[in-house]
């Protein structure tokens, strides 16, 4: 892709989900779940990048890009309100991103 018309990549959340009991009470529907997930985040101005089931301390990896935090934190809000998990939400930096935050810090 030419640089003069690269799109800026927007930021990138991991979000680290444990489902509630209501959540795995209804695990049947975890895929449907994230299929109306991937929709609200769409809706809002997010995309999830990927949804990974997981075996260990938390049950799903969500993978969101949001033009903001604000864009983040309202998908994750809407989320976590249908009842189904809780989340632990990280900034993630791209390789351009760190690269960008080590030229800075190093002056």
């Amino acid at each position: 892709m030419c640089p003069l018309t690269k799109a800026k990549a927007m930021p990138t959340y991991v979000a680290l989900l444990n489902w509630t009991d209501q959540g795995i009470r209804n695990y049947k529907d975890t895929t449907e779940r994230a299929e109306a997930f991937a929709a609200a985040a769409q809706r809002l101005g997010a995309n999830l990048l990927n949804l990974y089931w997981t075996v260990g301390p938390y049950d799903l990896v969500a993978v969101v890009e949001a033009p903001d935090e604000e864009t983040a934190t309202a998908v994750l809000l809407q989320l976590g309100g249908v009842g189904n998990v809780r989340t632990t939400t990280l900034r993630a930096f791209g390789r351009e991103e760190m690269n960008r935050i080590v030229a800075k810090a190093a002056g």
